[in-house]
This record gives C-alpha cells, sequence and structure tokens, in this order.
C-alpha cells in the first residue's frame, strides 16, 4: 500500500506551472519511504566451508609438518588464555585457537566445560616424551620398556598406542587439543560423559573432529582410541594431504628408536591411520 500523500488525486493538473517541482517531491518522497520500509539482510557469517576455502590457500613446509618451529615466536601462533588451560605457556594456531574460544563459550552455555591440557607440541618437547619412554624412564603400563620389551619394534609399537613418533604427531600442527582429561573412562561416565557428548554432538560445528576413534574396520591401523583429542580440521585437513604425498618413513630420525619407523610404516598407519571424518 501506498502513503496517503502519495495519492496522485490529491495533486491539481500536471500540466499546470509547479509540475516539475510536484514530481521531484514524490520521488524523493518514495525514495525516503523505501528506505525506512526495505528489510535490510544482514551480510552471511562465515561458514566451516568458507573457512575451509581460506585455509587451502595457505602454505606449509615438511619442517613446520614435522613440528621443526617454536610456536612461541611463531607469527600463526597464540598463547592460551589462563581460563582455558590448565597450565601456562601453551600456544595454538590463531585460527585454531579463535574456534576453540567459540565452542567453548557455547560449551558453557550448556554447563559444559572445556578446558585444554595439551596443545601444540613442537619436535623437541615430543622426542622428550618418547625418549623417556623408549629408555624406560617413563613408566607405560606400570613398566620400564627398555627392561620389558627389548626388542625395539615391538617397544616402538608400545609407545605408539598412545604417543606419536617425534615429527610424526598432529600435536606439531598446533590445531590439536586433549581435553579435561587423559583417560578415556573418564569420559565414559558422569560429568565426563556428557561433556564427550556434548563434543560428539557439537564439536563439528566449530571445526573439531575427533581423529583417533575406537578401531575397527573403518580404522583398522594407528593410536588407540582417544576421546579427549580433538584436531581443528581446516587447516589439519591440509596438513594431513601434505603428510600423505610428502612425508615418508624415511624422514622420520633425530631420536632414539626411529629406525624402526620404515618398518611399523609409520606415516600410512598412523599419521594417517586417522578417523574419516578429520580428512
Amino acid at each position: 500500500m501506498h502513503p496517503s500523500f502519495l495519492n496522485i488525486d490529491t495533486f491539481p493538473d500536471f500540466k499546470s506551472h509547479g509540475l516539475m517541482m510536484r514530481w521531484t517531491f514524490i520521488a524523493l518522497s518514495v525514495t525516503l519511504w523505501l528506505s525506512c520500509n526495505t528489510h535490510q539482510t544482514p551480510p552471511a557469517k562465515s561458514t566451516t566451508d568458507d573457512i575451509s576455502r581460506q585455509a587451502d590457500s595457505l602454505s606449509f613446509s615438511i619442517d613446520y609438518l614435522m613440528g621443526r618451529f617454536n610456536p612461541a615466536t611463531h607469527p600463526d601462533f597464540v598463547r592460551i588464555a589462563p581460563e582455558h588451560c590448565d597450565k601456562p605457556d601453551m600456544f595454538l594456531r590463531r585460527d585454531a585457537y579463535h574456534a576453540f574460544v567459540r565452542m567453548y563459550r557455547a560449551a558453557q552455555a550448556d554447563g559444559i566445560t572445556l578446558i585444554i591440557r595439551s596443545a601444540t607440541r613442537p619436535f623437541q618437547h615430543q622426542k622428550r616424551i618418547w625418549e623417556a619412554k623408549w629408555r624406560g624412564e617413563r613408566l607405560v603400563d606400570g613398566m620400564n620398556l627398555a627392561q620389558a620389551i627389548p626388542d625395539p619394534v615391538q617397544r616402538a609399537l608400545k609407545i605408539l598406542e598412545y604417543s606419536s613418533m617425534p615429527g610424526t604427531s598432529r600435536h606439531h600442527w598446533g590445531t590439536d587439543i586433549d581435553l579435561n582429561a587423559f583417560e578415556n573412562s573418564y569420559f565414559e561416565q558422569g560429568q565426563g560423559q556428557h561433556e564427550y557428548e556434548w563434543l560428539v554432538a557439537h564439536a563439528h560445528e566449530y571445526g573439531f573432529c575427533q581423529p583417533y576413534t575406537a578401531k575397527g574396520p573403518q580404522r583398522p591401523w594407528g593410536y588407540n582410541e582417544e576421546k579427549w583429542h580433538w584436531s581443528y580440521r581446516p587447516i589439519a585437513r591440509q596438513l594431513t594431504q601434505l603428510a600423505r604425498t610428502q612425508l615418508t618413513d624415511q624422514m622420520i630420525s633425530g631420536f632414539q628408536g626411529a629406525e624402526t619407523a620404515p618398518q611399523i610404516q609409520v606415516v600410512k598407519r598412523y599419521v594417517l591411520g586417522i578417523n574419516e571424518d578429520c580428512f
């Protein structure tokens, strides 16, 4: 319906002297009325597909893939705020961290608290973990592996149940986080079960996937299930593809037990042995 002041019957003969002025008034009035009554559609928010396309434009090196850099000085990394983690000086890629913060706030609104317990681990950090287990300084299932499993391949396989060889860990990438606890049993009852169920239902909305689900026909190889480990897929899938095309077992070196990598086929079976939802 037109506003009443636009009823042309109220105007005198259009052939009168003021014809041009009156039409100018009408045009301006219509423009003003439409501008006040037309719904303005807000710009669309970025979708996960938009973020993935942006991530695909990034370029990564093999050194980055293998964690041979310092996240504290890397321009793409930020320090995690104290309210989001359980210890100081933890780092993530800026894009992954921003996605986590959005997920953290959504979870809190539903009564769920997500705390990062492990984030970026560069090569040297992963080397310390691996070699402590390799030498028996850090027990695995209550065992000193240097004494209990002298065969190097079998010892490496035991460590690989839950820990990566240096140079092969997703934690090198700044995309992966461990949340709340390091035991599957925690996430199978009580509050931990609520937390895990929330992540399964909602983490994908913020770009996160669980790379290490239960092993079976769809995931016959790789690390054991880790309900606590979540990966920021828009970036991680690009690094997974880089590993698929350029990383070889022969590149895995620089730590005790590295010689077992080709026999184990660590790239194929562990780096790429992930939940298909994370590819």
